[in-house]
């Protein structure tokens, strides 16, 4: 079958297009998975260029989705022909958050999704939402379930609401139609004044342009009156937290789930602790949380925003497209 790994240095030239085994016939408790598509994520690119260490030969990608082939002994959730998604955490199915790091993420501690077939426990898959394709499908597992535990787990989002979004990848534009499927408003920020008003046409009801106003956070903070917002889906890191902190509200809540300006900075520890504000890094989330996304999935009618799709083959030309930041929303994979 053929599999795309990455070899040694890492670099977006060192993906190769490679035949491996077929993984045969599941066991007990396993499927096996026809994979159709994927969906690239700031996670699987710091995996190819060597920004997050792995063995050679990995085979990246920690979002998959496809058509199940067969099943194992006491397999009874899945049957042949169901299209499902994978789980960022496979191990993780309920409750807290546990130890062990990523040593079990698809295409960081273990091979991922970049292959035709997989043989895994059938508890690594979910049901993917209705009427999805494989593409639309992996948005779920990484970007979308991030949005969804940020603000409704963890976030407790309700009717009234007010959200602020940084930037327009996956995980915001995802959090975008969440925060207004649960009645929320929504203020997005972004460099390009064509992205706002694509922002715009999907919901959001309020835009800054970063560039043009340096002080952004301000700027959210009196547009919601001097009250500050809610929520903050911050995936800046240290260089865009201190704004997000003038933006949210005493008392308020940022999920920290990104580090696109460096993983380590200074912290305006004395604003953060005067305002009362509650700051959580997050980290996808579990199968449950999952499972509990696709049925709000099913019955909102929501399907993901998706940039741009290439086949397998040019994984490289969609690595390169991620990099320069040019996307709205998902970049897909498929084959």
């Amino acid at each position: 079958m053929k599999v795309m790994t990455v070899g040694s240095p890492r670099a977006m030239e060192s993906l190769t297009l490679a035949e491996r085994p077929d993984p045969g016939q599941p066991g007990a408790g396993e499927i096996r998975v026809a994979l159709h598509g994927s969906s690239l994520n700031f996670h699987d690119l710091a995996v190819v260029n060597g920004y997050i260490p792995s063995e050679d030969g990995r085979i990246p990608l920690a979002d998959g989705a496809g058509i199940v082939e067969s099943v194992g002994a006491g397999v009874t959730e899945f049957a042949v022909g169901d299209m499902v998604v994978s789980c960022f955490f496979p191990d993780w199915q309920d409750g807290e958050p546990v130890a062990g790091g990523f040593r079990r993420v698809p295409g960081d501690g273990i091979d991922g999704f970049a292959q035709e077939v997989v043989v895994q426990p059938a508890t690594a898959f979910t049901h993917a939402p209705q009427g999805y394709d494989a593409v639309e499908a992996a948005c779920i597992t990484t970007a979308g379930l991030t949005a969804w535990r940020a603000l409704v787990v963890d976030g407790q989002l309700k009717a009234g609401d007010v959200v602020l979004l940084l930037g327009t990848g996956g995980v915001s534009i995802w959090a975008l139609q969440i925060a207004k499927l649960m009645g929320a408003t929504v203020a997005i920020t972004s460099s390009s004044e064509e992205k706002l008003k694509r922002a715009k046409d999907l919901g959001a009801d309020f835009t800054v342009n970063y560039r043009e106003e340096k002080d952004w956070g301000k700027v959210v903070h009196n547009w919601t009156g001097g009250r500050g917002v809610d929520h903050v889906i911050e995936v800046g890191g240290p260089g865009t937290l201190a704004q997000s902190i003038k933006a949210v509200r005493f008392g308020g809540h940022i999920s920290l789930i990104g580090v696109l300006t460096g993983a380590t900075g200074e912290v305006p520890t004395a604003a953060l602790m005067s305002k009362q504000v509650r700051l959580q890094g997050i980290t996808v989330g579990n199968r449950r949380q999952q499972q509990d996304f696709i049925r709000a999935l099913n019955s909102s009618g929501i399907r993901p925003v998706i940039d741009s799709r290439f086949p397998l083959e040019k994984l490289a030309d969609a690595f390169n497209h991620e990099s320069s930041g040019g996307h709205f929303g998902k970049i897909g994979v498929e084959w």
